[in-house]
């Protein structure tokens, strides 16, 4: 039994554009995806098709559903989820809502393929409605290892999938490892490359910053700290402390302070009270707090920082392409490959102060490649121009396959000779 008795021949020209459902669940997923998205929509053979869900419709989170359709893109399918409490019970109550909207959405649509980003809940969701349904699975970013609850998110939506665009070598390496077959794998980078590139080639956003966001007026001539901090699913009991300790660690700084709002996972209100009673106790610090800002802002914003401190993925990403030094508090991002300009620290404002007095003396670094290079949006369009839709998959290890192929999935990827991969 071979590879082909699981993936079609690549299609010759077709009646018409296969439809690619985009599924969009947070102001993240869309930062990454939108280059991708706009490669799509160019080709005359595909049929873009976006679903917005999750935080990305949520007020309080900005609606960046806002900036979707700012950017010229239309929204085929709304699909509300999100249950309040930022618990482990309304996550998981939210999957659960999440796989019925996103399965009615999938059948409206009649989509040729849906492709997810990375290890959110909400896109677990949308893989599980979607595989049900027979619909083929294109998943972005598979293959990583890092902290929380994502860590098994993202490898079950890799077990559903059936083609796979790994931002990294060793991530590519990873999912051949899980058993994917490696004709499904295609390590091309991240496609925040492309947004990194956009981004910085244009002015700084000094202006859209100063008319949204709370709190104090920022000088952005002058150096400031930049403040992401998520909860950690799995140690959410503890989020507030965590916020504690770096807010502290940030203000004795002395630096300007610019924070983005925490995401909607368990633990998530705790780290905001957080927030809110440090406004309200200093009135005067200059701190600048903004609920969601969109991708061309935020990629200068963050190449501007002095300093990145917290735990956003972005901070071990989207840094490493403009060499931001970074200060990456806690266990969130643990296992996932960084650039040498992440210091990686416990949640302790000691720990934390003296990594980003480190930081600050050290000064930037250098750009780095191991997340890919510009490009990688439009190598990710091309080859899903030329996939076959499929829905039987099978893993490379299965007992036929290892039988007929000797394992040569495995060997083609770790000699490095696999085409697919970097």
């Amino acid at each position: 039994m071979s590879a082909s008795d699981f993936v079609e021949p690549p299609p010759g020209p077709a009646a018409s554009p296969r439809r690619v459902a985009v599924v969009l669940v947070d102001r993240a997923n869309y930062g990454r995806l939108r280059p991708v998205m706009a490669e799509l929509r160019r080709r005359p053979e595909l049929r873009l098709q976006v679903v917005c869900a999750g935080t990305m419709l949520l007020e309080r989170f900005g609606r960046a559903a806002r900036i979707v359709r700012a950017d010229g893109f239309g929204i085929d399918e709304e699909v509300y989820l999100e249950l309040e409490g930022s618990l482990p019970a309304t996550m998981t109550l939210s999957i659960g809502l999440g796989v019925i909207a996103f399965a009615a959405a999938f059948r409206r649509l009649a989509s040729d393929f849906v492709l997810v980003v990375g290890d959110r809940y909400e896109a677990l969701a949308a893989a599980i409605a979607a595989v049900y349904q027979n619909i083929c699975l294109i998943h972005v970013q598979g293959g990583e290892v890092t902290g929380s609850i994502d860590e098994s998110t993202r490898h079950a939506i890799t077990k559903l999938a059936h083609y796979h665009f790994p931002a990294t070598e060793r991530a590519g390496h990873n999912l051949a490892r899980m058993g994917e077959r490696a004709d499904t794998i295609f390590a091309y980078g991240c496609p925040s490359a492309d947004v990194a590139r956009e981004a910085c080639a244009a002015p700084f956003p000094a202006a859209a910053l100063d008319r949204s966001g709370v709190g104090a007026a920022i000088d952005w001539a002058q150096p400031y700290l930049l403040l992401v901090f998520h909860p950690v699913t799995t140690q959410h009991a503890q989020a507030e402390s965590q916020m504690e300790q770096l807010l502290a660690a940030a203000e004795q700084s002395g630096l300007q302070l610019v924070l983005l709002w925490p995401n909607i996972d368990a633990g998530g209100d705790r780290v905001s009270a957080v927030i809110r009673r440090f406004r309200e106790a200093r009135p005067d610090a200059p701190l600048r707090a903004y609920k969601n800002v969109e991708p061309g802002v935020y990629l200068p914003l963050l190449a501007r920082a002095a300093c990145a401190v917290g735990n956003s993925s972005s901070f071990v990403r989207e840094a490493s392409f403009v060499g931001t030094p970074v200060v990456l508090v806690g266990s969130r991002q643990d296992g996932r490959e960084r650039c040498g300009s992440v210091r990686r620290v416990e949640p302790a404002q000691a720990d934390i102060a003296a990594a980003v007095a480190a930081q600050l003396a050290g000064g930037r670094h250098e750009p780095c490649r191991l997340y890919g290079v510009p490009g990688v949006s439009a190598r990710i369009a091309g080859m899903i121009a030329g996939l076959a839709p499929y829905s039987q998959k099978r893993l490379a290890y299965a007992a036929g396959e290892q039988a007929s192929s000797g394992g040569d999935n495995v060997v083609r990827l770790s000699d490095g000779s696999c085409p697919g991969l970097l």
